[in-house]
């Protein structure tokens, strides 16, 4: 009988870091000093000066000046991405950004990050939405695109 209940607590163990391997996201291939506040990208905004490239890898355009690429977990999003950047000086500030969901679930800021390396930029950030886009930029107050 206990023999019966340590078995079972194996499997249950075992089947739980398997399901937890399969569906877990990649790990961050971002460092914490790549991460932008939001507060410190809406004051640049606000001031209209030394403004970065910002662009959005997610489903949309929220935040003013950036550009579209839609969402890169699409394989011709990350090729737009890396045409968009191609003429752009590697040391050219960037900030991306998606803000569909919490970072941990995010399928799209991983392979811009990746696209960005790839292509040896040095000067890029990501925007710490670590939420969403709206509880994290638009809630706040912070510059939006007019609709």
């Amino acid at each position: 009988m206990k023999t019966q209940k340590i078995v079972k607590f194996i499997v249950l163990i075992a089947l739980i870091t398997i399901t937890q391997k399969v569906f877990a996201q990649n790990p961050e291939n971002w460092t914490s000093k790549q991460l932008l506040e939001p507060a410190d990208l809406a004051r640049v905004i606000e001031s209209g000066k030394d403004v970065p490239i910002i662009i959005s890898v997610g489903p949309g355009v929220t935040i003013p000046n950036s550009i579209a690429i839609g969402m890169t977990k699409e394989k011709e999003n990350v090729d737009t991405l890396k045409a968009k950047l191609q003429s752009m000086p590697k040391d050219a500030k960037i900030v991306i950004y998606c803000g569909c969901c919490p970072f941990e679930h995010c399928p799209n800021v991983r392979p811009a990050i990746a696209a960005l390396k790839d292509m040896k930029f040095t000067n890029y950030y990501l925007l710490d939405l670590p939420h969403n886009i709206k509880a994290d930029w638009i809630d706040k107050g912070y510059p939006v695109v007019k609709q």
